[in-house]
């Protein structure tokens, strides 16, 4: 009896020694990592706080989320072993947790610096103990929205076409730009164009695509990294225009000459029928690689200057015959069979083969290479998201990142690609949308829908560099 009174004595003695090494050690343990990932700077109207907590297992006991301000503290959210609809798992061992902390979510927030703090803990010892952390980040309250003002005049835009306006956005660390139904084009501080300001004063050329609609709402919007934002209709009118409509077809012959090179320069094209079908081939060339090559050249529009690099109206291919004009709502015919349909957006001009293709205007040289449909091809930047591409070309002269002046040589016209015959195919952008060449040609054009609103400003547009 007596042994086994010091035996229990030893083994409650022994527990207690583990207990209480245990009670120490998950003392020392560290709470969940909390990665704020959203909000940086700025808390808005309607922000939403971003953020990750890992910890071993993926086991939490809460998370905490505060915003402090002026000694106040302001509970936002609680979430216990997270399972709310603000709360994902982002894998085993994290948690993803999206939550509203700005003013709609938190009534008394006001204009001013302000503390964001996240605490989170996870369970130890079976629930008895907790390991804690705590995260915190500085913002900047920004509750009022941007500050929007049309400067410029008389806006008329064909459809199709492009137009140009000068605006004032503030404060001058806004992000700006000109909305037209769907599609964005970004606005660039005005000091680009030539026009004196302080940041805040901006210019954006936009376009009414050939697809849309008169009607297309078109509004000027700013928005702060708050997330706050503000918007303003601009006064403009719009004009429709006519565009073609053409029967091409397709001869065996062609397919068998454009067809076979086309593949073999893009081995990740996916042709789901046999390669000898030339024609299903060709349709999915004519479609599949044609949206393909668009988004390429769209994504050429990111890396435009935020400097006007032309002056002067833009010049078309000398002494050329229109073969092709902008928009041909074109249909493709073999063997008396409509095969596919798809617009032409750009300018087929021919002179004599393989004359040399000139610079419509100054730029920097973004792309030189093969690009499906359009063969050696050529893409400048001329700035302020405006950009010009030739295509079909035999051969090319120049390397991105060059500089180029209007009228240097960009190479000799061709018939790779998807050409019929030796041709320059010529197409203007405007933020990485086709638009009508025909206004860029026009100095009457470039006065009236440009140059004016820059003189019309303060500014002095910008000699040729």
């Amino acid at each position: 009896m007596r042994a086994f009174l010091k035996f229990l004595l030893a083994l409650v003695a022994a527990l207690a020694v583990a207990a209480g090494g245990a009670w120490i050690w998950t003392g020392r343990q560290a709470g969940p990592a909390i990665d704020i990932r959203q909000p940086l700077e700025f808390v808005g109207q309607s922000t939403v706080l971003d953020l990750i907590v890992e910890t071993p297992g993926g086991r939490f006991s809460r998370i905490d989320v505060t915003v402090e301000q002026d000694g106040r503290a302001f509970p936002s959210a609680t979430f216990d072993q997270p399972a709310d609809g603000d709360t994902a798992p982002a894998r085993a061992e994290q948690f993803y947790v999206m939550h509203p902390i700005g003013k709609e979510a938190i009534p008394d927030l006001r204009e001013g610096s302000a503390r964001i703090v996240v605490r989170a803990a996870r369970p130890l010892l079976f629930g008895l103990r907790e390991a804690v952390s705590t995260a915190t980040r500085d913002v900047q309250v920004r509750l009022e929205p941007p500050r929007l003002a049309v400067l410029s005049s008389k806006h008329y835009v064909n459809q199709g076409g492009t137009e140009f306006v000068v605006y004032r956005a503030s404060p001058a660390d806004v992000d700006s730009w000109v909305r037209v139904g769907d599609v964005s084009y970004p606005g660039f501080d005005a000091t680009g164009a030539g026009i004196p300001g302080d940041g805040t004063t901006r210019v954006a050329f936009f376009a009414l695509l050939h697809d849309q609609n008169l009607q297309t709402p078109i509004t000027i919007v700013a928005r702060d990294a708050a997330g706050n934002e503000a918007s303003t209709t601009l006064d403009r009118t719009a004009f429709p225009k006519s565009f073609a409509k053409s029967r091409i077809t397709v001869s065996d012959g062609f397919l068998g000459r454009v067809v076979p090179p086309i593949l073999a320069a893009t081995p990740d094209l996916r042709v789901l029928s046999d390669p000898s079908d030339l024609v299903a081939a060709y349709v999915t060339i004519n479609s599949d690689l044609r949206q393909t090559n668009g988004k390429t050249i769209a994504e050429q529009a990111l890396k435009t200057s935020p400097t006007m690099l032309w002056a002067g109206a833009f010049q078309q291919l000398g002494h050329s015959q229109v073969e092709s004009r902008f928009a041909d709502r074109r249909t493709y015919v073999h063997e008396g069979r409509d095969i596919d349909h798809q617009v032409h957006l750009g300018f087929d001009l021919a002179v004599t083969a393989q004359v040399p293709i000139a610079a419509a205007q100054s730029g920097t040289v973004l792309l030189a290479r093969y690009l499906g449909i359009y063969g050696n091809c050529v893409i400048l930047d001329h700035g302020l998201g405006v950009q010009s591409l030739y295509g079909h070309l035999s051969s090319i002269d120049v390397a991105p990142g060059a500089r180029v002046q209007k009228g240097q040589a960009l190479g000799r016209s061709g018939m790779t690609g998807l050409a019929g015959g030796d041709h320059l195919h010529f197409t203007m952008l405007v933020g990485g949308q086709a638009v009508n060449p025909v206004e860029w040609w026009d100095p009457k054009w470039m006065q009236d829908r440009v140059l004016r609103k820059i003189t019309e400003a303060g500014g002095t547009a910008p000699e040729t560099p």
